[in-house]
């Protein structure tokens, strides 16, 4: 019986690969708006940056909320790009220290993103979806990293979680205008008296 002949390799179809491209250039020209501080990016703004017609972005995004929950997600994806899992036999200082410099770094890269998302979250569900899974990988990472400290207080990781988020990290950079490195140490301080506190 003679040999099946191999299949031929699966062709792209032009049109789908063009189509992607254009999406992802208007999640990618969103977001950069927003990075570079521009918290409430035009439909127009957006389109000239992607390099797209207004026409095509509503092509691929039904709406703004639509892209809002595609810019958030590419914005989750970063955060998980340049997170580094820090390792769980440290110290507690040790730990303490990774997870902070860490956490202000990312907080930091993430700031115009969380001050642009306060201002539509109110009315954006994907918005919403998107902080509620942030807050748990956070909180996630927070009971692996100190599992033996937190022992099942959820209190405990509560208050961790809430002192790891944008909202305190946004009241001690903007509303206390404290640089990175003096908010990092508040922060540093926070999470080390939690940590040791006694029960």
């Amino acid at each position: 019986m003679p040999a099946a002949s191999p299949r031929p390799p699966q062709r792209i179809d032009g049109r789908t690969a063009r189509s992607e491209r254009t999406r992802n250039a208007i999640v990618e020209a969103h977001v950069a708006l927003i990075l570079e501080g521009d918290l409430r990016p035009t439909a127009d703004r957006i389109a000239k940056q992607a390099g797209v017609s207004l026409r095509a972005l509503w092509s691929h995004f039904a709406d703004m909320e639509a892209l809002f929950a595609a810019s958030g997600e590419r914005i989750l994806e970063q955060r998980d790009e340049a997170h580094q899992a820090v390792p769980t036999d440290l110290p507690l200082a040790a730990r303490i220290e990774a997870y902070c410099q860490q956490r202000a770094r990312l907080l930091e890269h993430i700031a115009p993103a969380a001050k642009a998302s306060a201002l539509k979250e109110p009315f954006s569900p994907a918005l919403q979806s998107y902080r509620r899974s942030h807050t748990d990988r956070v909180r996630t990472e927070l009971k692996i990293l100190f599992a033996r400290e937190i022992n099942g207080d959820e209190t405990l990781l509560a208050a961790l979680t809430a002192t790891s988020m944008w909202p305190t990290w946004g009241t001690l950079r903007d509303a206390m205008g404290l640089e990175p490195d003096a908010a990092r140490l508040v922060l540093t301080r926070a999470v080390t008296a939690l940590l040791t506190a006694a029960p």
